[in-house]
């Protein structure tokens, strides 16, 4: 099949349908294209310290025998999920930058994609697991050690690993089904299945559901799970009978509600804005993908960093700095 390419940063047209093994083509950053050098800078150190600190979280709790509890199994695996999205948006974001290379196979579209979505749906799995373990802690602390037993965390991290990448098979193998015709660019620098299934040329509305249908049993029960457990914590908070008690208690949450945010508004956003924001300007499309993917991996291992004792310890004694400055932290 011949077809005349009509090729510039921000533009593609293909006149015949493309039926086998089609060509995507990233923008990248449309308009930016003179300074795309410098917007490497933040990306870069976005992903050093995404990776760094993932790798040190899973480092610490490995070498710490007194961090091998439920609680801190969770954030390793939290940690790996948040290291494999990074690895997955890594080879087209940093190809755009280093060698400003745009071009994609569909192929190697379908196993980025597949690997973004699934380790978001990991995340989110990941996330209500974690609130669960905190509202076993703060509603039931003396049947805490009974609930939450290591070979249940062993059973809900396999469901959890399974969970996402099962439900997103049947979407990804149907998009190779579908002709492509007219502009084939992707408005980002990695693939997403809402945007690679708006350039299909036929009825995509089985696609559309299903999609919508894995979103909504996934992560936004995911949502709904967890602000229902952040209800039944702040109930039996709000039962205690001091303030220092009721702080304390909240204090244990701060870093896993903290880790909910950063990752479930973008992400719900972009999810909204991408289905019903037609006439949202593409900037936002772009501002709001780039956030959902590359801020929770870097801030998380930041935040659970700060906010946990134990990890802040940890991070001292491994770094070797003095005992004294470990109790001013502690």
């Amino acid at each position: 099949m011949s077809a005349q390419y009509l090729l510039s940063p921000q533009f593609v047209v293909l006149p015949n349908i493309t039926q086998f093994s089609p060509m995507f083509y990233f923008t990248g950053f449309p308009g930016l294209e003179a300074i795309e050098h410098w917007i490497f800078i933040p990306f870069f150190f976005m992903y050093l310290v995404a990776i760094s600190g993932n790798c040190l979280i899973l480092i610490i709790i490995k070498t710490s025998p007194h961090l091998h509890t439920p609680m801190y199994c969770l954030l390793s695996l939290l940690a790996l999920i948040d290291l494999g999205l990074s690895v997955s948006t890594l080879p087209t974001t940093m190809g755009i930058f280093w060698f400003n290379s745009r071009s994609i196979y569909f192929g190697a579209c379908q196993i980025q994609m597949f690997c973004i979505h699934s380790f978001s749906f990991m995340e989110s799995s990941v996330l209500l697991v974690m609130s669960f373990d905190r509202f076993v802690a703060i509603c039931h602390p003396l049947r805490y050690s009974a609930i939450i037993t290591g070979q249940r965390v062993v059973r809900v991290g396999l469901i959890v690993i399974l969970r996402g990448p099962v439900a997103l098979v049947p979407i990804v193998l149907l998009l190779k089904a579908f002709p492509y015709c007219g502009s084939l660019v992707l408005s980002h620098s990695f693939c997403l299945h809402q945007e690679v299934i708006h350039l299909a040329c036929i009825d995509t509305t089985f696609n559309n559901l299903y999609g919508l249908t894995v979103v909504v049993f996934t992560v936004m029960l995911d949502l709904v799970l967890i602000a229902l457990s952040y209800g039944l914590i702040l109930h039996t908070v709000a039962g205690l009978a001091s303030q220092e008690e009721q702080l304390r208690a909240f204090q244990t949450c701060t870093s896993h509600l903290c880790a909910v945010l950063v990752f479930f508004v973008p992400m719900v956003g972009l999810s909204l804005v991408h289905r019903f924001g037609k006439h949202v300007p593409p900037a936002i499309h772009l501002l709001m993908a780039n956030v959902y993917l590359f801020v929770p991996p870097m801030l998380n291992p930041i935040i659970y960093s700060i906010k946990t004792k134990e990890i802040r310890r940890a991070i001292i004694k491994l770094l070797g700095l003095r005992k004294d400055n470990a109790e001013t932290w502690g």
